[in-house]
Parts: C-alpha cells; structure tokens; sequence
C-alpha cells in the first residue's frame, strides 16, 4: 500500500471520527475497527494511522489557530466544510509536525479534495495550505 492510499485512509478515519464526534476513550476502538474493516495488518501502516490520529487529537489546538490564521481576513474557520477542515487538519499536521515535504503533502490533499470535496475545495485548500508553507518558512 503506497502513502497516497495511506493519507486517503487517513482522511476517511479522520472524517469519520470527526462526524461521529468520537470520545478520546474510543478512539483507539475506532482506529482498530478501521484497520480490521479495511483489511489493514501492515504495522507501519498501523503507526502511521495512530500517529496521525493522536497527533492531530494531541496538537488540535495549534493546528486549527494555525489554519485559522492562514484564512482569508473574511472567513472564519466555522464556515469551511467538514470535509476542507479534515483534509486541513491532517495536511497542516504531516507539514509542521512530520515535516513532511510540502509539494508532495499539498499535491495529495489536493486529490483528495478533488475527490471528496465540493468544486471550490481544491483551490481553497491549495490557497491555505499555500499561506501556511510561506508564513512557516516550510518551502
């Protein structure tokens, strides 16, 4: 399984999660329940999901004030989908945390908002997550 699989699994967790408004006690029971249902039995894959989800849940805070911060001065952060806001969240992650390179972190957000997005959420996200990599010195 490549790393695009990977984050695009991520995102459905994280969407999931994020509907469902799952309690931190369960979100571990989630995680695996999600492994099992998509046949997941690789361990780095299993960390990988872990890490992710935990360090989103552990850094919550920073990451939406930094999304927050990198919006046009006439949004606010209620106003984006569930949908933009997940893939934000974990794009703004795998950027400041893992420090992941940012054209390739961007590129596959990107996809996967033209994906699962409405027809605005590529170029909102490319647009956010462009303000983020240059205020953070990422690029």
């Amino acid at each position: 399984m490549n790393r695009s699989k990977i984050r695009e699994l991520a995102f459905e967790l994280l969407y999931s999660l994020e509907i469902q408004k799952v309690e931190q006690e369960t979100i571990e029971e989630q995680i695996e329940i999600f492994l099992k249902n998509n046949e997941i039995t690789d361990k780095k894959v299993e960390e990988y999901f872990k890490d992710v989800i935990y360090g989103i849940q552990s850094n919550s805070e920073e990451i939406v004030n930094t999304i927050s911060s990198n919006l046009a001065s006439n949004w606010e952060i209620d106003r984006i989908s569930k949908i933009s806001l997940v893939l934000l969240k974990l794009a703004t992650y795998e950027l400041m945390y893992k420090k992941l390179p940012y054209k390739v972190v961007i590129n596959e957000v990107v996809e996967l908002a033209k994906l699962y997005g409405d027809e605005n959420a590529p170029s909102f996200i490319n647009g956010v997550l462009g303000n983020i990599v240059k205020k953070n010195n990422l690029c």
